[in-house]
């Protein structure tokens, strides 16, 4: 799983480093110059794909070392606000930064946010590992929203773990709807059908 370290190491070999490490001393110290550093990481820290932390960008991961950077007091109430007065890669930075914070189940109302955009990248994002805290009713609907925008269900973390019967039934009627309209449902969820209806007898 990814942490930090593991993203600061990432981090380290890059020419935003020197930047990245004067704005984490910062953010910890004087928690208020955190927002113009998070909306400044794009340029500075750049947008590369990180060799070192597979799935994650350079200004993801120097967002996420932001917030991590912070009091602890002060987590929810910076992400949120950065969150919701940031552009996508920035709201998207946030998601993925959730499970890696202290903040408990804080930040659920950006996930909520999140899940009812029409951004799939946001959505994806949205079911990472932090959905951990999303009750099944709401975690339910994202995975069908999954299916419905087209975003992979691989993304879905512990797909399999919290996938049930009930998750089946709207995916069943679902794949009548689609059928109806002569339209076919994407593969991966045709197979997680399979899986749970094949449990189930």
């Amino acid at each position: 799983m990814t942490s930090p370290d593991l993203l600061r190491a990432a981090l380290r070999d890059t020419p935003g480093w020197p930047w990245l490490d004067g704005s984490l001393g910062a953010a910890a110290n004087r928690p208020e110059t955190a927002a113009r550093s998070f909306a400044a990481a794009g340029r500075r820290a750049g947008r590369a794909p990180l060799p070192g932390a597979p799935g994650w960008t350079a200004d993801e991961a120097a967002r996420t070392l932001l917030l991590a950077a912070l009091p602890p007091g002060r987590v929810t109430t910076e992400a949120t606000d950065l969150y919701h007065h940031g552009d996508a890669d920035e709201k998207r930075a946030v998601l993925k930064a959730l499970p890696l914070l202290q903040i408990g189940p804080s930040a659920v109302p950006l996930l909520r946010d999140a899940i009812r955009t029409n951004d799939a990248r946001l959505l994806a994002a949205a079911l990472g590992p932090y959905a951990r805290h999303l009750d099944q009713a709401a975690w339910r609907q994202a995975v069908l929203k999954c299916v419905f925008m087209g975003v992979p269900l691989d993304m879905v973390h512990e797909l399999d773990e919290r996938a049930d019967g009930e998750l089946a039934g709207m995916l069943a009627a679902f794949l009548e709807e689609l059928t109806a309209a002569g339209r076919s449902m994407p593969q991966d969820a045709s197979a997680l059908l399979r899986r749970l209806t094949s449990e189930e007898t």
